[in-house]
């Protein structure tokens, strides 16, 4: 579908909000909760700002506008939010700072609700489908002076060509599709974000192109379900542009591996039951495909993955990773795991540890079930005490630590590929990278080697980094 002339029309509306600051230094303030996928459309929200006269600050006294990008992932977003608007308040009072929602959390009409009742004196409230419209609300409030709130509940369309202001020059996400088809029971993110839907290939490889001709040297492909690239448009029938060979993910991939000046290629989040072979052929055989695959587990208990509505068992799960292994040289495997699901017992979450200690993951997202309106796993009768889930949680954390140890052990001695990403957050005199398992990595070296892949002698590992050595 066709959106070039909407996005026009929102470039008109930037230069009117520019017109207007003019000869004003103008701040704002970004915060931004959830995952990759909202840090990319903050990104967007970013570009649009900055073209239209705005400066970022991280100082919230002297920002005139609060712009906040929300998740409705977990409840503590939600309580993050609303601790940020009762700080906001008395900025709002002294110098009529503009407050800007937007982002998943604005989909659930519970909370829109709670906002307009008891945060009144926020200006704009918009949702994930209607992030392009910005700078249209923006001048709204600024010259008719009265709130808005944009927030529509369809699947939205793909918009391109929007501004963006990306974080690093060295590393860069790419949104390839968006919305979820799958209905987790304990998700919220389709009833949000919308039903799947992906960008076309062309659009896709000529932003990667753009980003290799300005310098960036890793990408990560973005999607709530990526490995299911063009899988909807496949099923329906639509008619895919040939282009560079692409209609699927597995030959994006390939179509990625060949640009010239992208050193690594990453990838989240994928669905165990869409890692078809084809998929796994193209990570094995695309040099510049990272091999550290993420593989969201969610439970080892087939009961509890039934109940979650994963399609997949404890068994799959397991034999998926035997095959992933057997195909695909130097896999590494990182994951997602839910504790405390409704109706959880002790022996099924047993079942969680016993696929941890044999998978042996390189690293583990771990998290404490977090009921959300509107899922089918919040209306579920035998929900976990809070106690309870957080036991389970710390033995989950101790095994995961104990197995981290262990895991970076064989680091130690080797020689990794880096990319330098810039200095050690810790230690100035330190730079710091990571290597193609994501392992971060310090070292001692030249700052011009930063944007640079290079080779480090692994001298010791300190459990959440690795310490490196430039060979001489």
């Amino acid at each position: 579908m066709d959106t070039s002339n909407e996005v026009k029309e929102q470039e008109k509306y930037r230069k009117k909000v520019k017109e207007i600051n003019q000869n004003k230094i103008q701040k704002y303030t970004m915060l931004t909760m959830g995952c990759q996928l909202n840090e990319n459309d903050s990104e967007k929200l970013c570009g649009m700002l900055e073209q239209m006269g705005y400066q970022r600050t991280n100082n919230q006294k002297e920002a005139d506008l609060a712009l906040f990008n929300t998740c409705c992932v977990r409840e503590n977003a939600e309580d993050k939010l609303f601790g940020k608007l009762g700080e906001l308040k008395r900025l709002k009072e002294e110098k009529g700072i503009i407050i800007a929602i937007g982002g998943c959390m604005m989909q659930e009409k519970h909370i829109t609700d709670k906002i307009k009742e008891s945060y009144p004196f926020v200006d704009i409230l918009f949702g994930t489908h209607t992030l392009h419209k910005f700078p249209e609300n923006l001048y709204k409030v600024l010259e008719e002076k009265k709130k808005l709130e944009d927030i529509i509940d369809i699947d939205g369309k793909i918009y391109e060509g929007l501004p963006i202001k990306r974080d690093s020059n060295i590393k860069a996400s790419v949104t390839i599709m968006n919305g979820c088809n799958n209905f987790c029971s304990y998700c919220i993110v389709p009833y949000v974000r919308g039903r799947e839907r992906s960008r076309k290939p062309r659009d896709v490889i000529n932003e990667v192109r753009e980003l290799a001709r300005r310098g960036y040297q890793e990408i990560t492909l973005l999607g709530q379900n990526v490995n299911s690239y063009l899988r909807v448009e496949r099923e329906r029938g639509m008619e895919l542009e040939a282009y560079e060979g692409v209609n699927s993910f597995a030959t994006l991939l390939k179509a990625i591996n060949k640009i010239e000046g992208i050193e690594r290629i990453r990838f989240v989040s994928p669905h165990p039951k869409d890692f078809t072979d084809d998929v796994m052929e193209a990570i094995a055989s695309c040099d510049k495909v990272c091999k550290l695959v993420h593989l969201p587990l969610q439970s080892g208990n087939s009961k509890v993955l039934k109940e979650m509505n994963r399609n997949y068992t404890k068994e799959q799960y397991l034999t998926l990773v035997e095959t992933m292994k057997a195909k695909i040289p130097d896999l590494t495997l990182s994951t997602d795991i839910i504790v405390g699901f409704p109706g959880e017992t002790d022996e099924e979450f047993e079942d969680t540890l016993d696929v941890v200690r044999k998978v042996k993951f390189e690293q583990v997202y771990m998290f404490i079930y977090s009921r959300r309106v509107g899922t089918p796993g919040d209306k579920m009768e035998n929900q976990i005490p809070e106690e309870h889930k957080h036991n389970r949680f710390n033995k989950l954390k101790a095994l995961v630590e104990s197995q981290i140890e262990e895991n970076n052990q064989k680091y130690v001695g080797s020689v990794q590929r880096v990319l330098v990403e810039g200095e050690s957050k810790n230690n100035k005199e330190l730079l710091t990278g990571r290597t193609d398992s994501n392992k971060v990595v310090i070292f001692e070296a030249s700052r011009e080697l930063i944007g640079k892949v290079i080779d480090l002698k692994i001298v010791s590992e300190h459990m959440w980094y690795l310490k490196g050595e430039i060979e001489i």
